[in-house]
C-alpha cells in the first residue's frame, strides 16, 4: 500500500506526527518522502496516481472533485490527525473516497477543560477569586461558600451533544450533577441512554447554574444565543464556551452580565477571535476570557495522529472505522 502526506505547509505534519511517527508509517506502507502541496503535485503527478491513502493535519490542502480523480484515482482514504473536515472533504466524499478525522482525539482534551471549569464555576471560584483581591478573604469566603451550590445534584447545561458533548457528560458523571442537555438531533431514547434530561434551549438557561456551549459550529447555529436566552440566566448562573464564538450574541451576553453583577461567563472563544482591544468584554469583572487554550497543546497533537495511524491499521485490515466521516454528517458537524 503506497501513502503520502499532504499540506500546505509541511511544519504542522513535522509537529503532528512527530516523536517518531512519521518513520513509524514508513515502515508500515510505502510512503513518499516528499510533502505533497500544490506547489510540487505537478511535479510528482505520476507517483501520486498510484496512492491508496493520505495522511494530512491542519493546513490540509482542499481539491476538486475533478482534481482528486486527475491526480488521486487509486486513493482510497484521507486519515485527517485533525477535526473539522468541513472545508476540503466534500470532493474525496464525493469521488468515493473515505475520510476519517482525529474529532474524537481532539474532543478529550477540550472536554478536559470544561469539566474543570464546570466543577470552579459551581463552587463560586471565578467571583471568588476577584472579590478576594479587591475586597479580601471573609467576603470572597462568604460569596462562594453561601451563593454557590458546589457540585452535588446541581443543575448543569450541555449545548450539543456531539463528540466533545457526551465526553462532557460522561466525565461529569463522577461528580453526582443533574445534566440537562440541549441537542436536536439527540433522541429521548439516546437521552436516557446518555442518563440526561432532554430540554429546551429556554428551560436549561433558567434552571442550570452551570451551561456550557458545544453547539456545532455551522450557518444555522449563528447567533442562536442571544439576550433572550442569557436574560433568563439564574441571578448566580455561569455561562462557559470552550466551543465556537460565533452562537453567541455577545452584545446580549454582555448586557445579561451588567444587569447580574453575580452571574459570569467564562470564555475560550469569541467572535472575532481575539476579542478586540476595545471590546466591552474586556471591562466586565465578571467574565473571564482565555485565549483558545481548551484545544490541543504541545505533546497533545501526537493523540491525533496516534488516533489516525491506529485508524489506517483497522483500515488495512478491513475493520469497522471508529472515526470516518460522511457525506450525511458534514452539514451538522463542527
Amino acid at each position: 500500500m503506497k501513502g503520502c502526506f499532504v499540506s500546505k505547509n509541511g511544519i504542522k505534519i513535522d509537529y503532528v506526527f512527530g516523536g517518531g511517527r512519521k518513520a513509524q508509517l514508513s515502515s508500515e506502507l510505502d510512503m513518499l518522502d516528499e510533502i505533497i502541496s500544490r506547489a510540487n503535485m505537478d511535479t510528482f503527478k505520476e507517483k501520486l496516481q498510484d496512492i491508496d491513502v493520505i495522511f494530512a493535519t491542519w493546513d490540509m490542502e482542499d481539491f476538486t472533485q475533478a482534481e482528486v480523480r486527475d491526480y488521486f484515482p487509486n486513493l482510497k482514504a484521507v486519515f485527517y490527525a485533525a477535526g473539522s473536515v468541513r472545508y476540503f472533504a466534500g470532493p474525496f466524499l464525493e469521488s468515493g473516497v473515505k475520510v476519517i478525522s482525529a474529532w474524537g482525539a481532539m474532543a478529550i482534551p477540550v472536554a478536559e477543560f470544561t469539566v474543570s471549569q464546570i466543577v470552579q464555576a459551581n463552587k463560586g471560584y471565578y467571583l471568588a477569586m476577584s472579590l478576594f483581591r479587591e475586597k479580601g478573604y471573609a467576603d470572597a469566603n462568604a460569596l462562594a461558600t453561601r451563593a454557590f451550590p458546589g457540585t452535588y445534584h446541581t443543575k448543569v447545561g450541555i449545548l450539543g451533544a456531539g463528540m466533545i458533548g457526551k465526553l462532557v457528560i460522561h466525565m461529569l458523571k463522577s461528580y453526582s450533577v443533574d445534566i440537562f442537555v440541549y441537542d436536536p438531533f439527540m433522541s429521548e431514547e439516546q437521552a436516557i441512554s446518555l442518563g440526561v434530561k432532554k430540554s429546551s434551549l429556554e428551560e436549561i438557561f433558567s434552571e442550570c447554574q452551570t451551561i456550557s456551549n458545544h453547539i456545532a459550529n455551522n450557518p444555522q447555529t449563528v447567533g442562536m444565543l442571544d439576550y433572550k436566552l442569557f436574560t433568563l440566566m439564574k441571578n448566580n448562573a455561569a455561562f462557559i464556551n470552550t466551543g465556537r464564538g460565533a452562537q453567541v450574541v455577545e452584545a446580549d451576553l454582555a448586557r445579561a452580565l451588567r444587569e447580574k453583577p453575580e452571574r459570569c461567563a467564562i470564555l475560550d472563544v469569541t467572535y472575532p477571535e481575539p476579542c478586540p482591544p476595545e471590546h466591552e468584554f474586556w471591562q466586565l469583572p465578571n467574565l473571564f476570557l482565555t485565549p483558545h487554550i481548551a484545544g490541543l497543546a504541545a505533546a497533545e497533537v501526537w493523540r491525533m495522529a496516534d488516533y489516525m495511524m491506529a485508524e489506517f491499521r483497522r483500515f488495512k485490515q478491513g475493520q469497522r472505522l471508529e472515526y470516518e466521516v460522511t457525506l450525511s454528517m458534514l452539514s451538522t458537524m463542527a
